[in-house]
């Protein structure tokens, strides 16, 4: 986001799930705000790819801020699966089925 290579809809949409994964967190008890989480982490698992493959820039246009953009990127697109594995252990701990 530090770099506006991507579009504002990358930085609104994990910002959103930031938020929903806060709400999880201090809902305890809902299973609602813990699904949502969930949803809006696989739904931006999917909107990364896209925005990283269509607003990948040229070699002859790569910055070092962009390729350290595009670094942490990637690297945040490769932890969500890993998050996706907890929240759904959180999800069967909260006793959803």
């Amino acid at each position: 986001c530090m770099n506006y290579m991507f579009p504002a809809s990358y930085a609104w949409g994990n910002f959103s799930v930031l938020a929903m994964g806060i709400w999880a967190i201090v809902q305890r008890d809902s299973l609602d705000a813990i699904m949502m989480f969930l949803t809006g982490l696989l739904l931006t698992v999917l909107t990364d790819i896209i925005h990283i493959s269509v607003f990948y820039p040229p070699k002859n246009y790569l910055t070092d801020v962009k390729r350290f953009s595009i670094g942490m990127a990637i690297f945040s697109l490769l932890l969500k699966p890993v998050s996706c594995y907890l929240v759904y252990r959180m999800y069967r701990e909260r006793g959803g089925e």
